[in-house]
């Protein structure tokens, strides 16, 4: 099997496409502008909720009068696709249905959805002149069962009315295959509806296996066709109409895995429009787009535009872009999983998680719907590939919060910086070193040079070394400068490193990257809000990523606001432990609430072979022996197990083994542990002479570690205090 090549992908090639990216093998170019047709598009439109516009404008611009560029929004993406879920859940694969079981007896669209295709007003009649302009329209199906289309296509049916009018379900005669037949124009002149088939070829041209396969284009009488492939499963509309509103994880799964065929599209100068649960359906075990019908060339200046009414971005109905389709693309995910009049009060906005528990309950996911349906379309994903990339992120964190973790390697960010198995300080507080590191763009001129100077430890020889880098490439270089800021925020130069990225930013404001660092400039400088707001502006173009949620925690607990701080350690820790920074930043957080079995679990979280485990294990003895109330015998008994899981050695290990001896002593003298040979503790019978004794023993050895004379004199005393009476 071939792998793909691709930005670093680790997909394989399967019949002709990567199964984890969508895209062709490298080496194999997309379709070429010159291979598209340019001719204009004229057609009409129909339906319910549907409309077009023939106008034509520019997409809306960011921030500053600034555009966002897509070459900075996306590392590519590397997470797997191959099943629905990117391997994070599982869905059972949904038989094929027999096509006929899709005709319709009775073939008449319901007075409630009948339209005028010109203006949108109701009217009642199945055919007709429109009260409010005159158009003419006809509901009647105009090929009935039997009749042969382009002397092939035998018809067997109507199966549904969309935009253009029926869909009928064919039959080709002559390569004995299932066809689906659906309209472009209906019109009195079958000059103009062989014009519209004529204008409709350069969809040939788009195979992608995610994308339903387009057959042919005829036009009969005056009715022009577009003739694709029959897909055998259930549209995601039709799954939404019988269960209602869908499971988070399994619409994001149907999202997920889309979203490869909007990447083809976007690639090849397509964009599709009309996006919604309507136009996608599950077939076996994965989606396909299944309705062609609107799909244009990006920057056709003519021709309708179509779209649905709470689904279609603001700025389309005048120039629809790539970033129109992926606001569709949120828009459909809001409505699968949320029952809420979409299309009129929140025809443009979103309900607050104050209206929505499920978006209260996930974060990540109400950010995520937040950036890709944003009025603007500079602040959205810029790609598909970028969107896939934060959705899989915020499908990982929502399933990790229901099961177990699920970390992986970021593309982004590394994992935090607390490693050092002796970095006490690091456990204590939270400290901006801490963070996660931005990975470098390997594309910038400077990388090479960057990576070499990552052997350079001394802090003030690094900034020299970084500011030599930054006036060698200049503004060629926007790691250079993004990494001498960094350095600037290391040794205390705040001032120049504000100063570096208030360039940064006027260059490009759209450069998350600037508030990262400027969160971690005003993290160090103990200003704990200012951070809070910049890192809450990476969590919003990054939903999926855990890096700025374990940022804004630290940012909440310097300013003290340990209940906000808590709630983001805990989804790091829900969906990668591995992120020690957060185990002990929640242990921290919750100790300061007096909630010690919390801080306990927080810290019995950290992986047994993370280098940490020892520390993490010492600061767990610690926790529980603070547990005044509620300690007893089996609270001492969990003491002991987790001092003897502490493998390393020293003067810490003895005293803790000590003041757990003495705490058993304690409670045997205030009657709330009776006294009981059989038990042990750390290999001493729980008896009041032989505590005494193996606390005697631990302080004793504790004192061998002391630091000096001082701390010696202070164990030994401990020792001759808790001794056993001599009555000799």
């Amino acid at each position: 099997m071939e792998n793909c090549q691709r930005n670093a992908c680790t997909g394989h090639i399967e019949d002709g496409f990567c199964d984890e990216c969508g895209m062709p093998p490298a080496g194999v170019k997309l379709l070429a502008k010159e291979d598209l047709h340019q001719t204009a598009q004229t057609r009409s439109a129909g339906g319910t909720g549907t409309f077009a516009t023939g106008t034509v404008g520019t997409v809306g611009t960011g921030r500053a009068g600034s555009k966002r560029h897509t070459s900075r929004s996306t590392r590519g993406s590397s997470a797997r696709r191959r099943s629905l879920g990117g391997g994070l859940i599982s869905l059972p694969p949904l038989p094929s249905q027999d096509p006929n079981a899709l005709i319709m007896a009775n073939p008449e669209v319901p007075e409630r959805k009948r339209r005028c295709p010109k203006c949108d007003a109701k009217v009642s009649r199945v055919k007709g002149f429109c009260g409010e302009c005159g158009t003419e329209y006809n509901f009647v199906p105009s090929l009935q069962a039997g009749d042969v289309v382009n002397g092939k296509f035998e018809i067997k049916g109507a199966i549904a009315f969309g935009g253009l009018g029926w869909i009928y379900l064919g039959w080709d005669q002559v390569l004995n295959r299932w066809v689906v037949m659906k309209g472009l124009l209906n019109t009195k002149d079958e000059a103009a509806a062989a014009n519209a088939v004529a204008e409709r070829q350069f969809l040939a041209a788009v195979k992608h296996p995610k994308i339903v396969g387009i057959y042919d284009f005829v036009n009969h009488g005056n009715e022009g066709f577009i003739v694709m492939e029959y897909v055998g499963g259930v549209a995601i509309s039709s799954m939404l109409k019988q269960k209602g509103v869908f499971p988070v994880e399994e619409a994001i799964a149907y999202i997920l895995g889309i979203l490869p065929a909007f990447s083809y599209l976007h690639a090849n100068g397509f964009v599709y429009c009309d996006f919604k649960p309507d136009n996608f359906m599950l077939e076996g075990d994965d989606v396909k787009l299944i309705d062609m019908g609107g799909v244009r060339q990006i920057g056709d200046p003519n021709g309708d535009i179509y779209g649905t009414r709470g689904y279609m971005a603001p700025e389309a109905n005048d120039d629809p872009v790539a970033v129109s389709d992926l606001y569709t693309i949120g828009r459909a995910l809001a409505v699968m999983i949320m029952d809420f009049k979409f299309a009129k009060d929140y025809e443009h906005s979103l309900p607050t998680p104050a209206e929505q528990p499920l978006l209260a309950q996930h974060d990540a996911l109400y950010r995520f719907l937040l950036r890709a349906t944003h009025q603007d379309p500079d602040q959205r994903f810029q790609s598909a590939d970028e969107m896939a990339d934060q959705i899989l992120g915020v499908l990982r964190e929502i399933v990790s919060l229901k099961t177990e973790p699920k970390p992986v390697e970021s593309q982004t960010f590394t994992s935090d910086n607390l490693f050092d198995a002796d970095d006490v300080a690091g456990t204590e507080q939270p400290d901006v070193r801490l963070l996660p590191t931005l990975k470098m763009q390997v594309a910038d001129p400077a990388a090479n040079e960057l990576l070499r100077l990552s052997a350079v430890i001394d802090p003030v020889k690094r900034v020299l070394t970084l500011e030599q880098l930054a006036k060698k490439f200049g503004d060629k270089s926007v790691e250079a400068r993004l990494r001498l800021a960094n350095a600037y925020v290391g040794v205390e130069r705040y001032a120049d490193a504000a100063k570096l990225l208030d360039q940064l930013f006027d260059e490009d404001p759209f450069d998350w990257r600037v508030c990262w660092y400027r969160g971690k400039s005003l993290l160090a400088q103990g200003d704990g809000q200012g951070a809070r707001n910049e890192f809450g502006k990476v969590y919003f173009e990054m939903p999926g990523e855990i890096a700025p949620k374990q940022a804004i925690a630290f940012a909440a607990e310097v300013s003290h606001d340990y209940k906000e701080a808590a709630s983001y350690y805990r989804r790091v820790i829900k969906v990668d432990p591995n992120q020690t920074a957060a185990c002990f930043g929640l242990a921290r957080c919750l100790s300061k609430n007096n909630d010690m079995q919390g801080a306990a679990e927080a810290l019995a979280a950290v992986p047994a072979q993370h280098s940490l485990f020892n520390l993490a294990r010492i600061a767990l003895a610690k926790t529980l022996l603070h547990q005044e109330p509620g300690m007893n015998r089996e609270g001492l008994e969990q003491v002991a197990q987790t001092i003897e899981s502490i493998s390393a050695e020293g003067g810490v290990v003895h005293q803790l083994a000590a003041k757990l001896l003495e705490r058993g002593l304690a409670l045997i003298a205030n009657g709330k542990v009776k006294e009981d040979r059989s038990c042990k503790l750390l290999g001493h019978a729980l008896s009041v002479q032989t505590l005494r004794q193996g606390a005697e023993e631990e302080f004793r050895k504790a004192a061998r570690y002391a630091v000096d004379a001082a701390e010696k004199i202070m164990w030994i005393d401990m020792a001759n205090a808790v001794r056993p009476k001599s009555f000799v």
